[in-house]
């Protein structure tokens, strides 16, 4: 078997050597050593995302993962000899402005317009998109990343922007990609969402 030992290489290094390994035709199955629950959890979204079956076990600090070819499945996982089902799902985004970080307002244009374009070239795919207050604008006439929100889509992402908020933008009749949301059904995937990243 394949060892991996991404020990003391900090994300996405421990992703990318994965994938890359797996990216081999004559691959079949590799033993990924991390030291931190992160790198873990982000190696568990590749295997999700590539299709590979999946356990770890926890020994002294660090996460053995055992990943193979073959059809995803509830990761099992081993801690204290004792076997555990482990749920790895995709993360929801809730984007709340169409500039990315403070500052500048034409770097953080710039800054959102790379990241959404990145996100959609992703191995790992979040499972809902959400915008909201000046977010909304993204996914509307004349945004910059139309074509990476519809690519997403396509794949099986859940894009919604808040109607409340395209109402007060006067925006409503120029949404272009996704569904209109409400705030309780924002919160509600959240909730439900294993993971929610703010931006």
């Amino acid at each position: 078997m394949n060892i991996i030992d991404c020990q003391g290489l900090a994300c996405p290094m421990p992703v990318i050597k994965t994938k890359k390994y797996f990216d081999l035709e004559d691959s079949k199955e590799a033993l990924v050593i991390v030291d931190n629950e992160v790198a873990k959890n982000n190696v568990l979204r590749l295997a999700k995302g590539i299709n590979l079956s999946s356990s770890f076990i926890e020994e002294e600090g660090l996460y053995k993962i055992q990943l193979s070819k073959g059809e995803f499945s509830d990761v099992q996982a081993v801690y204290n000899n004792e076997v555990v089902e482990y749920k790895v799902s995709a993360p929801t985004i809730l984007v709340s402005s169409n500039l990315l970080g403070n500052g500048d307002d034409r770097l953080g244009e710039t800054l959102m317009k790379i990241y959404i374009n990145t996100l959609a070239e992703s191995e790992i795919l979040p499972e809902n998109l959400m915008f909201i207050n000046g977010g909304v604008k993204l996914t509307c006439t004349g945004s910059d990343v139309l074509d990476s929100l519809n690519s997403m889509q396509e794949k099986g992402v859940n894009i919604i922007s808040c109607g409340a908020c395209l109402d007060f933008y006067n925006l409503k009749e120029e949404l272009k990609v996704g569904e209109i949301g409400n705030m309780y059904q924002i919160i509600d995937l959240m909730n439900k969402s294993g993971n929610t990243i703010k931006l």
